[in-house]
């Protein structure tokens, strides 16, 4: 029982429903924007310039040859592609800005627009803070336990993994990934891999649960994220597993992730040249490979600690730098995926303001997917149980000032007004019944508890110990959609053959 937590304050935790029935998803009819028009089209002509005087660095001969022979100037002994503005033109024109991410259930398939604001899990944090109060390697059956928590969540959108399981051999990782997470959760899996061999193996695992390869094709359940380098460099094994991915039509992130003064400049508008750059040089090879292509394109940036030296992510310059991305993404008309993580350690008041100062920007800037939300602290290096529970309270009242409100003859309420008239209230009035449940959003782990109910009914429990339990209820009482057992035994045959193979080429 968690400390300071009486039986009584247990049990009403314990009523604790997700998810609220209202106000789920925000209709966004406003737009948060830093950026002025002007400014957009500044930006804009930077990143051509970038990208036709600067370049990127491609390390893989194939992939030069295929982008010099579409129009862009290429320097082979130096590795390095510039890439005119007609071919990106070119590269836009087909990129599609509505495609489908399709699930294992048909019902927790998303459509893709550029006016849905989604979430995505994640990810591959080494360590996990457990229910327990430790700090300690992730397992294998933390990845189990995380991936049926994010399961039950109802505002998590896309499975991606929250650790890197430490007790099993790190080559081939990947392959146990995807047996792991497709075995616990039926929404769609945003995967990761190690090279072109992780795309042939994982849609040959994919084509268990599918039927056959041709299924995948037509409709794959997982996508994968190929990281860029930055700055402006894109690594052989990326560049492999793109053309793999358009061979079997399995959806890309492009994402780029750079560091405000070291990977990139200090200044956020340089830092938002440099990863835009990026993934769109990327976005162009793949357009070249398969005109069509279904790709969604993302940054994971940041600053440098100027006193340590290390990550921060959860700084209002990242935020910054991230909702400019979004402006920047739809003037080119694509789908974004924004990602940042938190840099406390601990599910404290620093977490919770965090997780603030990026959900609320992100959702009223319209994002298109909200990527690390869920639990991800300690700069990508720690997963709580706790704090992926309290994450989804954050982001449900994100999404409700996302929301708005309407006005109109019915919302002015001035029938209601007159009938009251001067000191009257309001509380038994029909219309204060009828509409209150559409127009108050009800939280599910937050208290609003005067002090003598909250320590009467909650025990005094502050909002991590609430989290403690909720996460212990879900783990205790999910059930995800479950595999035919033929297909649980093959998926998990070929994960550990898949493996074996990965092993054997170390």
């Amino acid at each position: 029982m968690p400390a300071g937590c009486s039986a009584s304050g247990l049990e009403a935790i314990s009523e604790i429903i997700l998810p609220n029935p209202i106000n789920l998803k925000p209709n966004l009819p406003h737009r948060l924007e830093f950026l002025t028009p002007d400014q957009v089209q500044q930006v804009h002509e930077t990143i051509l310039r970038v990208l036709a005087e600067v370049g990127v660095r491609v390390d893989w001969l194939p992939a030069l040859e295929i982008l010099a022979a579409n129009g862009c100037k290429v320097d082979f002994e130096q590795s390095i592609v510039r890439i005119p503005q007609d071919v990106l033109d070119r590269a836009l024109s087909t990129a599609p800005s509505q495609f489908q991410l399709h699930a294992r259930n048909p019902q927790q398939t998303l459509t893709v627009t550029l006016d849905d604001v989604y979430t995505v899990a994640g990810s591959s944090a080494l360590n996990v803070l457990d229910l327990e109060g430790n700090h300690r390697p992730a397992t294998l059956q933390d990845l189990r336990d995380f991936t049926r928590l994010i399961d039950a969540l109802p505002l998590a959108d896309i499975m991606h993994a929250m650790v890197i399981p430490q007790d099993i051999p790190q080559p081939g990782f990947d392959r146990i990934l995807f047996a792991t997470i497709l075995e616990n959760s039926s929404k769609h899996y945003y995967s990761q891999g190690e090279g072109e061999q992780s795309v042939h193996d994982q849609v040959q695992m994919a084509s268990v649960l599918q039927g056959s390869i041709a299924a995948v094709r037509q409709a794959p359940i997982f996508s994968l994220v190929t990281c860029l380098t930055s700055p402006l460099i894109h690594p052989a094994e990326r560049v492999q597993e793109m053309i793999a991915c358009a061979e079997y039509g399995i959806p890309l992130w492009l994402e780029a992730t750079n560091m405000m003064g070291a990977t990139a400049p200090v200044t956020i508008a340089g830092a938002l040249v440099e990863h835009t750059a990026n993934v769109l040089a990327a976005l162009t090879f793949v357009q070249l490979l398969r005109p069509g292509h279904p790709c969604i394109i993302g940054v994971a940036s940041g600053g440098l600690n100027m006193r340590t030296g290390t990550y921060v992510g959860a700084s209002p310059e990242a935020t910054l730098l991230h909702v400019a991305s979004v402006q920047m993404a739809r003037f080119y008309g694509l789908p974004f995926e924004g990602s940042s993580g938190l840099d406390a350690c601990l599910p404290d008041a620093q977490a919770a303001y965090e997780r603030a100062l990026q959900d609320i920007p992100y959702a009223l800037a319209g994002m298109n997917f909200i990527h690390l939300a869920f639990g991800l602290m300690n700069q990508l290096l720690t997963s709580s149980y706790e704090q992926a529970v309290i994450d989804h309270e954050i982001l449900a009242a994100a999404y409700r000032l996302a929301e708005g409100f309407q006005v109109n003859a019915q919302t002015l309420a001035f029938d209601q007004l007159r009938q009251a008239g001067p000191g009257g209230q309001f509380l038994t009035h029909p219309f204060t019944l009828r509409h209150f449940k559409e127009h108050q959003w009800q939280p599910r782990l937050t208290s609003r508890l005067e002090w003598s109910q909250f320590q009467r009914q909650l025990g005094g429990a502050d909002m991590r110990q609430r989290a403690n339990q909720l996460a212990r209820q879900l783990l205790a009482s999910h059930q995800p959609l479950p595999l035919e057992e033929k297909q649980a035994q093959e998926l998990w045959r070929m994960a550990q053959a898949f493996q074996q193979a990965a092993l054997g080429n170390r």
